[in-house]
């Protein structure tokens, strides 16, 4: 039926590497297909399942708030929308104040977009190739272009330029004009296969930013809200956005919210023009009820020294593999971002694959098929990483061997 009436094209591509996985049970890091076969969830939708699947307490606050309110009236004040705003202003770096609550990462980056075109009175908007910020309009354009162009939506040259990651020449180049209204990156690109960035490259960036009078937006969609063992990728980095945008995690996977925070000397227009921007379903009261609490435990020391411990064993664990197998060519890591890069153009189908066979669902990066996106849930512990490495010590084996795609 999903093939007949939601989308033949991804159904039919996850169907010819072998896979037709129709999720039915799901709790903390497991997924399970409707005939029980249990899978290692190491895709976790880009970050939605940042705490697990289904999350006891989350669950218990979303019927709570169920009971007393609905998604409530966006024109209007919000105890919950405001307490949830002043926790993120408390807990995102440097001088951020004034929070727009959209539904998706998409929408947030919109208003981002918007925010830094009004503030600085430019309409350029400088990113990344093989980035990827969103799938609507304006976000859309400012990732790679191949969708945009798909859809005859692409924009012009004169709104939306894309530079070499790590390329601080080519920045300076495009900043140097004077054109751009602002820079957006994921601190570490997703879609692209999570390369890192280079020593320095970011703040350096943010240096450029201010030396031309464009901001700075982090897009910390999928690197925020703990996974690199810090609440936020930007603050692993040393960097301090003019905006940033928050969503998926922010939701606990149970109601879709997502967050552009402003800082207050940029976030003039909320003052001068409150209906600039609105977004019927943006800041639901429930759905804060729910990010309220994902931000409380996020940022607990604990669980953040938990995540650095952990993602320091797996990645020791991947490392090992990498010497015994060079089909493991990179493994690229911060915290529990992590990308393993293979050693043939197809490779990341293959392990895609054969770990699907062996009990685990990973995701292969859109932009670069040699590149797995490897993202546990952030209660890592000894047993759990015990388990993958042994699953993926096998689909090794297997693609070194006999890999099913070339």
């Amino acid at each position: 039926m999903a093939r007949e009436y939601v989308c033949p094209g991804k159904i039919d591509t996850f169907g010819q590497i072998g896979i037709d996985l129709v999720i039915g049970k799901r709790q903390g890091p497991y997924i399970f297909d409707t005939d029980g076969k249990r899978l290692i969830d190491l895709h976790i939708n880009g970050g939605v399942f940042n705490l697990g699947h289904r999350h006891p307490e989350l669950i218990e606050i979303l019927i709570a708030a169920l009971g007393k309110t609905d998604i409530g009236n966006h024109h209007f004040a919000s105890e919950a929308r405001a307490l949830l705003a002043h926790k993120l202003a408390e807990k995102t770096p440097g001088d951020l104040r004034y929070t727009v609550f959209a539904s998706s990462g998409s929408e947030a980056v919109d208003i981002a977009i918007k925010t830094a075109r009004w503030a600085t009175k430019r309409r350029q908007i400088v990113s990344l190739n093989k980035g990827y910020h969103g799938s609507t309009g304006i976000s859309g354009n400012v990732g790679d272009p191949q969708n945009m162009d798909y859809f005859l939506s692409r924009g012009s040259k004169e709104e939306y330029e894309h530079v070499p990651f790590n390329d601080l020449p080519a920045m300076e180049n495009i900043l140097a004009r004077k054109e751009a209204a602002a820079v957006i990156m994921e601190t570490i690109p997703a879609t692209y296969g999570f390369p890192l960035p280079a020593d320095g490259y970011l703040n350096h960036v943010r240096e450029l930013c201010h030396k031309y009078g464009s901001l700075y937006i982090a897009d910390e969609v999928q690197t925020g809200l703990g996974r690199t063992g810090q609440l936020w990728g930007v603050t692993t980095f040393g960097v301090i956005p003019d905006i940033l945008v928050t969503g998926k995690g922010l939701s606990g996977g149970l109601y879709p919210i997502s967050a552009t925070v402003i800082s207050e000397k940029w976030g003039g227009w909320l003052t001068e023009n409150g209906f600039g921007h609105v977004s019927t379903f943006g800041g639901a009261e429930p759905g804060c009820h729910v990010a309220s609490r994902v931000l409380d435990i996020c940022s607990d020391p604990a669980l953040l020294a938990s995540v650095r411990k952990h993602a320091t064993i797996l990645g020791e664990g991947f490392a090992d593999l990498k010497s015994r197998y060079s089909f493991l060519k990179e493994v690229r890591q911060c915290g529990l971002v992590i990308g393993l890069k293979y050693d043939d153009p197809l490779g990341a189908v293959s392990m895609c694959k054969a770990l699907y066979e062996n009990g685990i669902w990973a995701m292969i990066a859109g932009f670069d098929y040699s590149v797995m996106q490897c993202k546990p849930w952030l209660f890592l512990d000894r047993p759990l990483i015990d388990d993958i490495l042994t699953r993926f010590n096998k689909a090794l084996n297997i693609c070194t061997h006999n890999p099913p795609f070339k």
